[in-house]
């Protein structure tokens, strides 16, 4: 009997043959890695819920940074705690506040290396919200006015690109307006364009001290069952000035990578959030997971479903076991 059939096996036969044909690429060029710089002396704190990441103060930063470079990392997203926090999240704009310093610091020691800067005031505020709050209702338009001051504080400290991850309305139309005014035409925005109300963030909010201290995040961050949704908010940032959108969380929005890669002549960047990460963590702790394999299998599927860049805690083991790799 003579049947008719399609051999797919022969592009598979062998790990040369499977490297000839391979689609999707990991590069150390892909990654961001996310940074938690604590205002005080002496922390190196690691954060409970995601092994392997730190908090850690300015005189940690040095070190820190020269493993980054050492590792090949091109890219980092800074976010900052103060020391004191208050109802309008001061120290987020302040021209000494935590963020401005490290972005200084980097920027001196380390001119090479990309800084980013996450634009949002939960960290600063008494009360864990993106915005200004009356009563217990966070206010849209007077939150701009406190992102535009973090933004361009933030540029004027050397930040490379501006991250603004608050999901206010307008908040790309405002900031671009505000740097551009402050003569920082050349400095990108990096949109937390979709940005969903996650469960996802929880590890993320012991790391960064940020949660709400009432109520949640639901009136300004997306609802994850809606995909739309999606598309109108990326459309406003883009035609407010966003040069690059981001996605966040990672692996439940993979449609929404590929939605956004279709449609947007933009840099589409991809957040590896901290809930992603703590539960390969955990699940390698106990033996369930090959952690190596797990990591690159993941973060290739975030390249495959679209995105251009990926934030990932992973960052500096990915690259180390794509250099034993090659």
């Amino acid at each position: 009997m003579q049947l008719q059939f399609s051999r797919h096996r022969k592009l598979r036969s062998s790990a040369n043959m499977r490297a000839l044909v391979r689609e999707n690429h990991l590069r150390e060029e892909d990654f961001i890695y996310p940074l938690f710089i604590y205002e005080g002396e002496n922390i190196r704190k690691e954060v409970s819920s995601m092994p392997g990441v730190f908090q850690i103060s300015m005189d940690h930063l040095h070190a820190e940074m020269k493993d980054i470079v050492a590792h090949g990392i091109k890219a980092v997203l800074l976010f900052g705690i103060p020391a004191t926090k208050d109802e309008c999240g001061g120290q987020a704009y302040h021209d000494h506040g935590i963020v401005q310093e490290a972005t200084r610091y980097i920027k001196k020691h380390f001119p090479d290396i990309l800084v980013i800067a996450d634009t949002c005031l939960c960290e600063y505020t008494s009360h864990g919200h993106c915005g200004v709050v009356k009563g217990e209702k966070i206010l849209n338009d007077e939150s701009l006015e406190l992102l535009v001051k973090t933004a361009v504080s933030q540029a004027q400290a050397g930040a490379d690109i501006i991250a603004p991850s608050n999901m206010m309305d307008g908040f790309v139309a405002a900031i671009r307006a505000g740097l551009d005014e402050a003569g920082f035409t050349e400095i990108p925005i990096m949109s937390y364009a979709v940005k969903y109300a996650s469960s996802f963030y929880g590890p993320f909010r012991e790391a960064a001290e940020g949660a709400p201290q009432f109520g949640d995040r639901k009136t300004y961050q997306m609802d994850p069952a809606n995909r739309l949704e999606a598309f109108r908010e990326a459309e406003s940032d883009v035609a407010e000035g966003a040069d690059f959108l981001i996605v966040k969380p990672g692996l439940p929005y993979l449609d929404i990578v590929r939605d956004m890669k279709n449609n947007f002549n933009v840099p589409i960047v991809i957040y590896n959030v901290s809930g992603e990460y703590a539960m390969i963590k955990a699940a390698a702790q106990n033996g369930w997971l090959d952690e190596k394999k797990t990591v690159l299998e993941m973060l290739v599927g975030m390249k495959r479903a679209g995105a251009d860049l990926i934030i990932t805690y992973h960052a500096k083991d990915a690259i180390r076991w794509l250099k034993e790799e090659h």
